[in-house]
């Protein structure tokens, strides 16, 4: 695959801030409470410059939506959508699921996502059209195609203790449907596992957009499904998201219905 320069300068940024990462863990300096239990630390926060500041360089015209704070509005129609460190709370306690999340959309339309999971040094990438890779390996989702022996994954929201729509009945439902779940706190990597077919399904409620933006396209080019619970179309502004290797598409669907 020939990668493209937008794809090049989302990699170039993702590698350089999922290095920082690495070298800082056991080192977090700041903590501060988003939420009750929703946290940023100063390693998010200089991550987030690290990527921020390498697109910039090549494209400083470019608008920017990043989870800690980074956002410009010109009036260009290229956005870089940001989550220097998905799964914040993982890396505060040294459990080593987190990423680094990077897309660029342009006109309401992904070009290029990529993923970098630094523990475990894989780079997740996706350019619209030209399929999803990992570590320069072309990926496609499971053929797994009942539900029974699908290995499903989930999230819960921040806001799940004093939510109203808690997920956890969900949860149970999809436990006694298939052969497990997995809730691994990273929702940009259990979409790629979902597109590499580690998973053959995902669903979350409360996502933001950066959360699923460029994790999105990559399901999307490994041949999966990206829907809201009732099928209809996703948008990463959406609360709702369900994910799969579109064979068992439609039976998790009728689950989250009833």
């Amino acid at each position: 695959m020939q990668k493209s320069h937008f794809e090049k300068i989302a990699i170039d940024a993702a590698l350089k801030a999922g290095d920082y990462i690495r070298k800082n863990i056991g080192k977090v300096k700041d903590i501060h409470y988003k939420g009750e239990i929703n946290i940023v630390t100063d390693i998010d926060k200089k991550a987030e410059n690290i990527i921020v500041n390498t697109i910039r360089k090549v494209y400083p015209l470019h608008n920017f939506l990043a989870e800690e704070g980074t956002y410009t509005k010109r009036n260009l129609d290229f956005t870089w959508i940001i989550d220097p460190l998905d799964g914040t709370t993982n890396f505060l306690h040294g459990y080593p699921v987190f990423c680094v999340s990077i897309a660029l959309e342009y006109r309401g339309k992904f070009l290029v996502g990529v993923v970098y999971d630094p523990t475990r040094n894989e780079l997740f990438y996706a350019k619209k059209g030209k399929g999803a890779f990992l570590n320069k390996k072309r990926i496609h989702t499971s053929g797994v195609n009942n539900i029974k022996r699908a290995l499903l994954a989930t999230g819960f929201a921040y806001n799940v203790k004093r939510a109203k729509d808690d997920n956890i009945s969900r949860f149970a439902k999809f436990i006694k449907a298939s052969q497990a779940v997995r809730r691994g706190g990273s929702a940009a990597i259990d979409l790629c596992y979902v597109a590499c077919g580690r998973f053959d399904g995902f669903w979350e409620l409360g996502l933001h957009p950066w959360d699923s933006a460029a994790a999105l396209l990559i399901v999307e080019e490994a041949g999966g499904k990206v829907t809201q619970f009732d099928g209809s179309k996703y948008s990463i502004y959406d609360k709702e998201i369900l994910a799969s290797n579109s064979k068992i598409h439609s039976r998790m669907i009728k689950i989250l219905s009833n």
